[in-house]
């Protein structure tokens, strides 16, 4: 079977599945765990002969031999007993859980994957199957998923302004799907860049560090990262199943790039006596945190600079309220600029998100030595959202869109840059004298405030003001949140 005849048979099963009710998300465990197993399968076989830990009992050989209710059954049993195995092997079946409730298209799924080789096929064929997947699963608003998905067009213009080299680490303290890791990857591995041995065993095994706290999220990422060569079956997983921002880092990395979770505050959710979940607001107690804030976001800022090695690099996208908030966001951006080199915001426009609501932006900024010196010396903005209009159906964003900024960015040598329509410089003196040190900086002229006839197409428009209303409600429950409860 060709690669787009196999593609065509995956998707065409998906859409089976979903008139019984099964989404794109569960479709997506589903087919982790049963790919999972059969790869297993095929290394323990020639030519790799090769131990996987997974127990005869629970191989794929005790699996497709079953139908009806004894396969639905012993899948089962394997779900469960996979989870309590250690390493990589128990991250994927972690608390995994049956979906497909029909025993004849449970078997059908298993005789699909049966019937390929897919250990032997091309990394960028699996890769992009299941790529493809977890941006349908993203696009389902209802499942919630599109939290864990940045858009790949912002991921690739990132990573091109950053430009990774080999043998050099790079974390995500929040890695949801692993969009940023697959994206160093290409990057590392693209036409042109051949790497040696030692580089390529490094970018298998040793390049990616990551944090996940959503357990079927982290599957995913493993998985994906897995069917792009990424990680090995038998070793403990790249990314961790666990709070980053707990304590300090375990190891300092070069580059960090990042989609930190939207939403203001950091919470943890519980079960009371009543069954019911409860959700209260984290603050947390670090001594390397400049200053002690319950805001998930700037948690997140201040942890990244701590996972920085003094020469190293970050991209991240943030939210607008980093950037202009009073209190503990001032005293943080205060000593962000003076710590390290803030150089360069991308004000990125609405409706790229597929969690709605969203006004984010991407800043680029270097570590510093501990010296007592202001490092940054000037901020150079990008204005990608004044008269620009997108929206995830009719107008997405492209790679396209965002070429203009990556050579304003320079990457070559950013400090021979020159200023544009959008692309402005704003030393650090003037930044600091703002108003709470707001790094809130537009200058373009919004054209549809004066002339009707620059309006956007009305689905457009109708988005926009979608996404607006979103971000008031955000900003609202983030507010509610910090209030007192009542006592009944």
């Amino acid at each position: 079977m060709n690669t787009s005849t196999l593609i065509q048979k995956v998707w065409n099963f998906c859409h089976t599945l979903k008139d019984d009710g099964v989404g794109y998300g569960d479709y997506l465990e589903q087919l982790t765990y049963l790919l999972f197993l059969k790869m297993a399968h095929e290394y323990t076989q020639e030519p790799y002969n090769r131990q996987t830990h997974v127990p005869k009992s629970c191989d794929w050989a005790s699996l497709r031999k079953k139908t009806g209710e004894p396969l639905e059954a012993h899948y089962l049993t394997i779900l469960q007993r996979l989870g309590h195995e250690p390493g990589m092997l128990g991250a994927i079946f972690f608390k995994a859980q049956n979906k497909i409730q029909d025993p004849a298209k449970l078997s059908r799924l298993v005789q699909m994957i049966d019937a390929e080789s897919w250990v032997g096929m091309d990394a960028d064929t699996k890769g992009d199957l299941y790529e493809g997947l977890l941006q349908k699963n993203a696009e389902d608003t209802k499942s919630g998923a599109g939290q864990y998905f940045t858009p790949r067009a912002v991921i690739q213009a990132m990573v091109e302004c950053v430009r990774p080299e080999p043998l050099k680490t790079v974390a995500d303290p929040a890695c949801g799907t692993g969009g940023f890791f697959l994206g160093v990857h290409q990057w590392l591995t693209r036409p042109g860049q051949t790497l040696n041995k030692k580089q390529a065993t490094f970018l298998k095994d040793k390049t990616f560090y990551g944090n996940e706290i959503v357990a079927s999220t982290r599957r995913l990422c493993l998985m994906n990262l897995f069917l792009h060569n990424v990680g090995d079956m038998v070793e403990e997983p790249l990314v961790q199943r666990a709070d980053a921002l707990i304590s300090e880092p375990p190891q300092h990395v070069d580059y960090v790039l990042a989609n930190p979770p939207f939403g203001k505050k950091s919470s943890m959710t519980f079960t009371n006596e009543e069954g019911e979940e409860d959700r209260d607001a984290l603050t947390y107690e670090r001594q390397d945190f400049w200053t002690t804030t319950s805001n998930k976001q700037l948690n997140f800022l201040q942890h990244i600079v701590s996972m920085l090695k003094v020469t190293g690099k970050a991209a991240v996208v943030l939210p607008d309220n980093v950037l202009f908030e009073g209190g503990a966001g001032e005293k943080i951006r205060r000593k962000w600029l003076e710590t390290c080199d803030v150089h360069t915001i991308l004000r990125l426009p609405t409706g790229i998100f597929y969690a709605q609501g969203v006004k984010a932006n991407v800043v680029f900024f270097d570590a510093a030595p501990k010296d007592g010196r202001t490092h940054t010396q000037g901020v150079w903005f990008y204005d990608l959202r004044t008269n620009k209009h997108f929206t995830l159906k009719t107008r997405t964003l492209s790679v396209a869109d965002l070429q203009d900024f990556v050579a304003c960015y320079h990457p070559e040598n950013r400090h021979q840059r020159t200023e544009s329509e959008r692309f402005k410089f704003y030393p650090v003196a003037d930044l600091l004298a703002r108003d709470k040190a707001s790094l809130d900086v537009f200058w373009l002229k919004d054209d549809s405030l004066d002339n009707l006839a620059d309006l956007p197409p009305p689905d457009v428009l109708q988005q926009e003001i979608i996404d607006h209303l979103e971000a008031a409600l955000a900003a609202f429950r983030d507010v509610a949140a910090g209030l007192p409860r009542s006592v009944n």
